[in-house]
């Protein structure tokens, strides 16, 4: 039986290269973002590539009420999920805590932290109904160290590497198995995210030395999630090796 693969933030970045990854394992894909429209030009080509199963559901992940609406949609025929990507996540602005941007903090907030909340909330209990279930959420190194000026969204990741942990107690009873992913410096949109659109300053961010990528994070992703039953990864850092630390990179 094929297996059933949800991954929030499937548009780009990690989890777009998550959603390409699996698709040509044969997995069924539930892919969900904000961008309709990135959605519905990936499940294209992932069905004439690898004639991929694709279910979207467009939705914010900060929205609590849509996310519960658009989980209770699924047809049942797509309720026995096996694996969930918690990749949902970004970081906005770089400034040091006294002048930070308060609206900057809120959406690191709600999606890093709440939105990971909302959508485990709703898809634990079709896993517990399912007697089987692996989650594996997008973390970062910067959730296990700090760095200058990344107050909130180190604040935010190492909420999530606490949640992930907690997690990993209250469901190990079911049993569904709970995973964290922490890269360093992997380019995707997350440095123009970060900056506003500010394509200069991103570009930046990623000279003079060999940045992960993302298909680097869904690789060992899909490592983690191919274990035998009876192995549990608990928690993975990746980082190229030009970055020992958080903040610190050799160019």
């Amino acid at each position: 039986m094929e297996k059933i693969i949800f991954i929030t933030g499937a548009s780009s970045g990690i989890g777009e290269a998550c959603a390409r990854l699996f698709a040509k394992n044969n997995y069924k894909l539930i892919l969900n973002a904000r961008r309709l429209e990135r959605l519905e030009v990936l499940k294209s080509d992932l069905e004439k590539n690898y004639g991929s199963e694709v279910l979207l559901l467009p939705f914010d992940v900060r929205e609590r009420d849509a996310v519960k609406t658009a989980i209770e949609s699924i047809p049942d025929e797509w309720k026995k999920i096996d694996i969930l990507v918690n990749n949902a996540g970004l970081a906005m602005g770089l400034a040091p805590i006294e002048s930070g941007n308060m609206d900057h903090w809120d959406t690191m907030i709600d999606t890093n932290i709440k939105g990971l909340l909302y959508v485990t909330r709703n898809v634990v209990p079709l896993m517990i109904a399912n007697k089987t279930g692996h989650i594996v959420n997008i973390g970062s190194i910067a959730g296990k160290e700090i760095y200058s000026m990344g107050n909130v969204y180190c604040s935010t990741k190492h909420a999530v590497d606490a949640l992930n942990r907690s997690m990993r107690l209250d469901l190990v009873k079911y049993p569904i198995k709970v995973s964290a992913v922490n890269p360093g410096a992997v380019e995707t949109e997350f440095s123009l995210v970060r900056f506003e659109g500010d394509s200069e300053r991103a570009e930046k961010v990623y000279e003079g030395f060999e940045n992960l990528v993302a298909d680097d994070i869904a690789d060992a992703i899909n490592w983690i999630v191919t274990r035998p039953a009876h192995v549990n990864i608990n928690d993975l850092i990746i980082m190229p090796v030009a970055q020992p630390m958080a903040g610190m990179i050799i160019r």
